[in-house]
């Protein structure tokens, strides 16, 4: 049976964030937490290789005590493991310790559980934008890695074989490659599903697994916490609002708005942008 883990992170709502306007950091306080959306659109399509083939789902997230709920909200969704790695130790950290972490504990989930097959990340959190913690992941696990993944083809367990689609920039990619291998997920991935009563009444009396630093005595303490976290915020700002002042045409016919349209972009827009005289 196959063995999936996927990686989560507890992120404030997006649509509640608000600037403090002296500091210009995100004020948290009263901001309520989701699982990062990406990470969702990981964890159904880990649920839909179960469906299919059969496979044990671990969700780890690294964080606070406050992110058992996501974990338990996972489990109703139909995840099988939770496991919360939380420590001091590990506050402050950057993509960089924070990718050391989950490979080491990803690591210890394998010694618990056996061989892992695929892992799923999102392709970035909403609070970082960054993109990183899942290549990370598989550079420090030495294991393949297909990032931007938009549709999961085909997963083979008896060849060990997974066909992706890529959503690049100039194109969608086929690639095949073989397992251990960490995906990234796109919301184009799939649709979410919604919890099962079944499933919520499990998540309740559920417990999430908790390991802190003392759960790993090989750890490298340099590399965890404010201590491995190498990059440094220079600076924040608010994007100023800029004003954009528009026109309203009007017409009996879409003929007639066409033209005074073009007319207006000759007179205006046009001459300006691209040295023309008018």
């Amino acid at each position: 049976m196959l063995h999936i883990v996927v990686c989560i992170k507890q992120v404030p709502d997006s649509r509640e964030i608000r600037i403090d306007p002296k500091t210009n950091t995100l004020i948290r306080q009263g901001v309520p937490s989701i699982v990062n959306f990406y990470d969702l659109h990981g964890l159904e399509e880990a649920l839909r290789i179960k469906d299919e083939h059969g496979a044990k789902v671990t969700v780890v997230t690294m964080g606070p005590p406050p992110a058992e709920k996501s974990l338990k909200e996972c489990v109703s969704l139909g995840a099988d493991e939770g496991v919360l790695v939380t420590d001091r130790g590990f506050a402050g950290a950057d993509t960089l310790a924070t990718s050391y972490v989950l490979a080491k504990a990803i690591e210890k989930i394998e010694q618990q559980w056996g061989t892992v097959d695929m892992i799923f990340c999102g392709k970035q959190t909403l609070d970082g934008d960054t993109g990183q913690v899942g290549p990370g992941i598989a550079c420090r696990l030495d294991t393949e890695q297909l990032t931007y993944v938009s549709g999961v083809e085909r997963v083979d367990p008896v060849a060990r074989k997974v066909t992706v689609k890529r959503l690049l920039e100039d194109g969608v990619e086929v690639v095949e490659t073989s397992m251990p291998v960490l995906i990234t997920a796109l919301k184009e991935l799939n649709k979410v599903r919604r919890a099962s009563l079944p499933g919520m009444i499990r998540a309740a009396r559920y417990k999430p697994i908790v390991w802190t630093t003392a759960d790993f005595p090989d750890l490298d303490r340099s590399r965890i916490g404010l201590k491995g976290s190498p990059t440094i915020v220079s600076k924040t700002w608010v994007p100023e609002v800029k004003k954009v002042e528009g026109v309203k045409i009007e017409g009996d016919t879409a003929e007639a708005i066409a033209e005074q349209l073009a007319a207006k972009l000759w007179e205006t827009e046009l001459p300006e942008r691209f040295g023309w005289s008018s």
